[in-house]
């Protein structure tokens, strides 16, 4: 009978040890997500299955070109993914579907973006961040609900940035920020 008693302590305690492990990755390294809609085609499509890195941005902030995943401002209830334009402390201008962007410095850069599929001609827009300001885009530029409709993004709204797609499994990989 002592035997079956510890022996059930010890399946208790690793089942307690593994529940406690995962909740603690899931709240602080890594989350999965789930994209629900168009706005970040072709890169992303509704029904991908994501690993969220929750763990770099809390040693370094958002880079330019990396997707993240973030709580929608005026709903905090909601997750969105984006793509990071602008940059806290730059002015991003949208010119016929080209964006620039003036980096704090006053460096312009003109944003070749490799990883959209096709042009697209939206319309002119033209922000300056604030400090803890982040400017957002869908990849789908004519049907993305974005910054250009909500505004900039405040940096403590932000989950963390996309890292791996693992469904579906034809399609999975790790992704990176594209240089600029």
């Amino acid at each position: 009978m002592r035997k079956f008693i510890w022996s059930l302590f010890e399946f208790v305690e690793t089942v307690v040890i593994a529940v406690v492990a995962v909740l603690l990755i899931r709240a602080y390294v890594a989350q999965p997500f789930l994209v629900s809609g168009s706005s970040m085609e072709p890169n992303f499509n509704n029904g991908n299955y994501l690993l969220i890195d929750e763990l770099t941005y809390r040693f370094r902030p958002p880079e330019r070109g990396e997707v993240i995943v973030f709580r929608y401002p005026n709903n905090p209830q909601t997750f969105y993914i984006k793509r990071v334009i602008g940059l806290p402390d730059e002015t991003v201008v949208i010119d016929n579907g080209k964006i620039s962007v003036a980096e704090a410095n006053g460096q312009k850069i003109n944003l070749a973006e490799t990883y959209l599929s096709r042009e697209y001609t939206i319309g002119d827009y033209e922000v300056e961040l604030a400090p803890d300001q982040y400017f957002v885009m869908g990849d789908n530029r004519n049907f993305s609900y974005d910054s250009r409709s909500w505004g900039p993004l405040p940096s403590s709204m932000i989950i963390g940035m996309v890292r791996l797609r693992l469904w579906p499994v034809n399609e999975v990989m790790a992704f990176s920020a594209p240089q600029y």
